[in-house]
């Protein structure tokens, strides 16, 4: 199994953009990628522009040679909504657009299925579902909380597995905080596992104590489970982030594991740029 990170937060972009390929299947998990419309009180740099059209360029060569999408929520940041010709000929696993969903995703979702129309797709609404492809298995959990509760609607968790490899897709679960974001993971006992990280460069804000407190303890039941597990997205929206989880980082040594971002699973350094904006004016 091959398992590529496009584009994540590490990257300088918000996105969490994953390519996956098996014997069986080829997969892109959210292709799309968007960039924070203020941080620090300041717009996007123009670094933080160019990053962003690199990376969408990226993106489409993914899903090119691609044989499905999936789709697990619909903020900008996990689909693109304005070009949806680069999904002609592609069959498109969607979250729901209709339940466990905010008016805010209602909306967004049912925009993107009008532009649908305008090329040849196959969707499925793909919530909960198992798909066979040989002896690859792609399957979906429950809706479940995009962070802390309702208040932002619902994601989908994406399961991959083949005869050898297993890979899990945790999607905007800003932790994992809660039990059923866990549960599906623990159950998969993934080799690898990508998660959105917990929102620490909104502690105390819109992320609370309790909230981190319990990804933390949820993380550590994840190490026990894989072999490889990488941190972003939210996460990676803070420059601190290794000094937030460093009770974290020595729990995983007793396992022998690494915690890494996207970009570290990658062998790439990593490039915080939307955390480094003020930074970026000021050498400008």
């Amino acid at each position: 199994m091959q398992i590529t990170p496009i584009a994540f937060d590490s990257m300088g972009v918000r996105s969490m953009a994953t390519f996956v390929k098996t014997k069986d299947l080829t997969i892109t998990i959210d292709p799309s990628v968007s960039l924070a419309p203020s941080r620090y009180g300041l717009p996007p740099h123009k670094i933080e522009i160019e990053r962003m059209n690199e990376k969408w360029e990226e993106i489409k060569s993914f899903v090119e040679r691609s044989d499905v999408i999936a789709i697990t929520h619909y903020h900008y940041d996990h689909h693109n909504p304005e070009e949806v010709e680069i999904f002609n000929g592609k069959k498109l696993f969607l979250k729901h657009p209709k339940e466990k969903i905010n008016r805010s995703q209602l909306g967004r979702a049912s925009y993107f299925l009008e532009r649908l129309k305008r090329v040849k797709v196959e969707v499925d609404f793909c919530d909960g579902k198992i798909y066979e492809f040989g002896n690859t298995t792609l399957e979906f959990s429950k809706p479940v909380f995009h962070g802390t509760n309702q208040k932002l609607g619902f994601v989908v968790e994406v399961f991959i597995s083949d005869s050898k490899n297993s890979f899990l897709f945790s999607s905007d679960v800003e932790g994992p905080i809660h039990e059923d974001q866990t549960a599906f993971i623990l159950e998969k006992k993934p080799e690898v596992v990508f998660i959105d990280g917990p929102m620490t460069y909104m502690l105390g804000y819109r992320f609370s104590k309790s909230s981190f407190e319990s990804a933390v303890e949820n993380i550590k039941k994840i190490i026990e489970v894989s072999k490889a597990v990488i941190l972003d997205h939210h996460l990676l929206r803070d420059l601190k982030w290794r000094e937030s989880l460093s009770e974290l980082f020595k729990y995983a040594e007793q396992f022998g594991i690494k915690l890494q971002s996207a970009s570290e699973f990658i062998g790439k350094p990593e490039e915080l740029l939307e955390a480094r904006r003020k930074e970026l004016y000021q050498k400008e």
